[in-house]
């Protein structure tokens, strides 16, 4: 017999089903609530309003675990590359030999853009923010692959599609920043990796090709691998909502690239550095700005501390902390802005304030200081967000339609004026 919860409006009690998830997880199914009693639910923010299920993704806050397929993150983050990792999110299991190696070949067949698709890049102001471009140019490259608009989930077509995707972000970003740089683009290198195809059309120059550092190009493989997926965040969401209505991979994933820009998402990461910067040019301690921080009455906030999932440390925090100080010392790199965030940290897991309100550093404290030891510019920080997070979003989208999830329509609470008659203009 299935558990039930009971609800009772009125004096009159319903009951609804109580569903457990393969991790214990449980919840209440009133997905008949509305026409059952006549009433909705209100959860702003869809804090405790789940929206789907999903074998995706699993994340315990508490616990501060978060596993891609059930495969732990420390584990991926310590052997799996991106390319491993995104196959893995988006099929359900790691690939063999042979998969790894048609999957690649896929992701180096469609790395280039069409030659027509390169000179709108010139059709955009050198101030455009690249996350702009990035989310028009997604739409741009359907334009040219019409055989892309209506995709299956299965089968050729769609691993072809996942494919051009999942290569053409990575182009289409590094042509972003060549362009608002000024600077040439950079074609593609079939005989590089993922990452360091990446860093090719973003660094080299015409005198002399970039060279990939074993190094950076784990670091970077390392950032995406944490990103890849993370559960129904706001982007992922988003991707569900505009591909419940049926709209195509690449227009709900370009939804997914706004939705991510914000500060309060993709965004936190350059927020972490603009804040570190303004901590070093202040020439205040950092206690100053933790004090600061703990102010009711000051509109400052510490960017990269708390979570809206995690209420322990942020697993993807710990692993990026190390890798962090690899690079730096690989590198021969002193980067004050990292003195001032480990402060910033000790202070913080010391202060009962931050303790008691689990205010832990997050993956944006210290993804934004390794970006920057790559050498990724400021204003593309997100974009690498994006690039990592390519993989849930299309696993998404492709469950979604897997499921056949009706279209997305949440309901309100009308708080307006009731009924009212037109006044005439002679009479106002």
């Amino acid at each position: 017999m299935s558990e039930k919860a009971t609800l009772t409006i009125e004096g009159k009690s319903y009951d609804f089903d109580v569903i457990t998830g393969s991790e214990n997880e449980k919840c209440i199914d009133f997905q008949q609530l509305r026409d059952t009693t006549g009433h909705i639910t209100m959860d702003p923010g869809f804090g405790n309003t789940g929206s789907c299920y999903s074998s995706i993704t699993y994340v315990d806050g508490a616990k501060g675990i978060l596993r891609y397929r059930g495969y732990p993150i420390e584990e991926l983050a310590e052997k799996a590359s991106f390319v491993e990792t995104a196959y893995l999110v988006l099929y359900g299991e790691l690939p063999k030999a042979a998969q790894l190696k048609t999957f690649s070949a896929r992701l180096k067949e469609h790395a280039p853009l069409h030659t027509n698709l390169e000179h709108h890049f010139s059709g955009f102001p050198t101030s455009a923010p690249p996350m702009a471009i990035l989310s028009a140019m997604l739409n741009l490259v359907a334009c040219f692959h019409p055989e892309v608009l209506e995709v299956p989930t299965t089968g050729e077509e769609f691993d072809r599609t996942v494919a051009l995707l999942l290569s053409k972000v990575r182009t289409i970003a590094a042509f972003a920043y060549r362009m608002a740089a000024g600077k040439p683009i950079n074609h593609p290198n079939p005989n590089l990796t993922y990452c360091g195809n990446f860093l090719h059309m973003m660094f080299s120059n015409p005198y002399q090709e970039y060279e990939v550092s074993p190094i950076i190009d784990k670091a970077l493989n390392l950032f995406l691998v944490l990103h890849a997926d993370h559960e129904q965040n706001c982007s992922t969401s988003t991707v569900r909502v505009v591909g419940s209505s049926r709209a195509n991979l690449f227009s709900s994933v370009a939804a997914g690239v706004c939705a991510l820009w914000g500060p309060l998402h993709g965004g936190a990461n350059a927020a972490v550095i603009a804040m570190l910067e303004d901590i070093k040019k202040s020439g205040r301690p950092p206690a100053y700005y933790i004090d600061r921080a703990k102010d009711k009455d000051d509109p400052f906030k510490l960017m990269g501390f708390g979570h809206r999932v995690y209420k322990n440390f942020d697993p993807r925090s710990i692993i990026l902390k190390k890798q962090v100080h690899d690079v730096l010392e690989a590198l021969h790199l002193d980067d004050h802005l990292l003195d001032i965030a480990l402060q910033l940290e000790e202070a913080i897991l010391k202060d009962d304030y931050f303790i008691s309100r689990n205010l832990y550093p997050n993956v944006d404290f210290y993804s934004g200081i390794l970006l920057r030891a790559i050498g990724i510019p400021l204003n593309m920080y997100t974009v690498m967000f994006a690039i990592g997070r390519m993989p849930g979003w299309i696993a998404n989208w492709k469950e979604l339609h897997d499921h056949k999830l009706r279209i997305s329509r949440p309901r309100q609470i009308y708080t307006g004026h009731t009924t009212r008659s037109f006044i005439p203009m002679s009479d106002r």
